[in-house]
């Protein structure tokens, strides 16, 4: 089904549900694709990002696969094994694991990092195309309003 066989009217009746499902599986699989085209999964960049004192950890002191798996739940999909990842990062180089078992950013891993986040904005801006930042809010605006109704989590 696509947006131009549909009147705004009929639009206006179609399930929010179903529409942000195809949405989230479309983004989603589009931005792993870009990821593996340059070598690496989203889950490893999450890994990298989450270890980092840089970016999401606090202080850099390390975590365990399940303390990661904790910290990325609102994020990661059934079919992220961090174990194997994380293990994909340390054969790299890109992480060290400590004798409690504790995965570290590496010089190595942090010039990863930054290098990874580099392809986000070419990312965003196929994903962005034809959709001006005033409607981009609006839409947002518009899910937060439906999550809010449904009495879920906005923020």
């Amino acid at each position: 089904m696509t947006t131009q066989q549909i009147s705004d009217a009929e639009l206006a009746g179609q399930p929010a549900a179903y529409w942000t499902g195809v949405a989230y599986e479309a983004l989603i699989a589009y931005t792993r694709a870009r990821q593996a085209e340059k070598g690496y999964t989203q889950p490893q960049f999450w890994l990298l990002r989450n270890l980092s004192v840089n970016d999401i950890s606090p202080d850099g002191a390390g975590m365990t696969v399940p303390e990661l798996r904790v910290a990325m739940a609102s994020y990661l999909r059934p079919e992220d094994d961090l174990a194997a990842e994380s293990e994909a990062l340390v054969e790299r180089g890109w992480l060290t694991r400590d004798a409690e078992d504790r995965l570290h950013l590496t010089e190595a891993g942090e010039q990863a990092r930054v290098d990874l986040a580099r392809n986000a904005p070419a990312i965003r801006a196929t994903l962005h195309e034809g959709i001006a930042d005033a409607d981009y809010v609006t839409t947002l605006k518009v899910l937060q309003r439906l999550i809010h109704n449904a009495g879920g989590p906005v923020g």
